[in-house]
């Protein structure tokens, strides 16, 4: 009697082994991408919301009227700087006319993650400028 030919088994071992290394891996790299898009996702939102907040209704503000929010001006200044930032999103000024909301979505592609069918990474960063009259 022979023993029986143990050629080839560890092969096959170290070919699940090394898939399931290298989804690991694209899950800390990509998890890291993921962070760095909300975390810029964030800022862009309230660098736009900074700026819509800039936007304040002169016609009753110069003469010592009520400070307020002129609401075209708020959200056209928050899209004109999501655009030269290249990221979608949308500004709501309140009916108070003292807050403005802004919303970005950023899409980003993976790196290592499109092994198994994830090819994109998409996050939405959110921020509130208050206007204050005191």
């Amino acid at each position: 009697m022979t023993a029986p030919d143990d050629r080839g088994r560890v092969s096959v071992f170290l070919a699940i082994a090394l898939a399931g290394v290298l989804i690991l891996i694209g899950m800390v790299a990509d998890g890291g991408a993921r962070l760095r898009a909300m975390q810029r996702a964030d800022n862009i939102a309230a660098e736009a919301a900074r700026a819509a907040g800039q936007g304040i209704d002169g016609a009753t503000a110069i003469p010592g009227g009520k400070k307020q929010l002129d609401p075209d001006l708020a959200v056209r200044a928050a899209q004109d700087y999501l655009a030269s930032a290249d990221v979608t999103g949308t500004a709501t000024v309140n009916d108070d006319l003292d807050e403005v909301d802004v919303e970005v979505q950023i899409t980003r592609p993976t790196a290592m993650l499109g092994l198994i069918g994830i090819n994109t990474i998409q996050v939405t960063g959110h921020a509130t400028a208050v206007l204050r009259t005191e």
